[in-house]
């Protein structure tokens, strides 16, 4: 697929969660980790869904284990984590992986050039975020460090939302 919504992933509890059900919303695609000093994010994600869910914006935050260990548990403790320490309302994914050899196919395409030159490059850390717009086309992406109340990030969000 030549865009991420032709994926289906695995949900945190095991089922297909098809991601061309999102089509028509601006989704934000995050690789996230539980025990990372940029965990805290989650509340700013958890804030971002809330103010802006009802406009179109949906965040899929997928789970990942590539960096110094910081997601080493089964998708039950991840899920604990997110829903007791976090309370994550938006869409969890099981553990994939976004980098070496048997990065999953979304991540090839996310990093490899397809989806946009200007996306390209290799996953550098958990929270890197991508963007994508109404008609499944990935227009930006965001470094680990940048936080979900992020002036940039949130007129990004806003210019995808505006768009029809």
């Amino acid at each position: 697929p030549a865009s991420p919504l032709g994926f289906v992933l695995k949900d945190i509890d095991g089922h297909d969660h098809d991601l061309a059900q999102h089509r028509g919303k601006v989704v934000l695609l995050v690789n996230v980790a539980s025990k990372c000093g940029l965990t805290p994010q989650y509340a700013g994600l958890e804030k971002l869904y809330g103010a802006y869910k009802d406009r179109g914006l949906v965040i899929v935050g997928i789970p990942a284990n590539h960096f110094i260990g910081q997601e080493p548990g089964t998708e039950a403790e991840i899920k604990a984590c997110c829903s007791t320490k976090y309370n994550v309302p938006f869409p969890l994914m099981s553990k994939v992986s976004v980098k070496g050899a048997d990065k999953h196919p979304l991540y090839q395409l996310l990093t490899g050039g397809a989806a946009g030159e200007d996306f390209k490059g290799e996953i550098g850390w958990n929270f890197t975020k991508f963007l994508v717009d109404r008609q499944g086309n990935v227009y930006a992406r965001f470094a680990s460090k940048t936080k979900p109340d992020d002036a940039q990030l949130v007129a990004a969000i806003e210019k995808g939302l505006a768009a029809q």
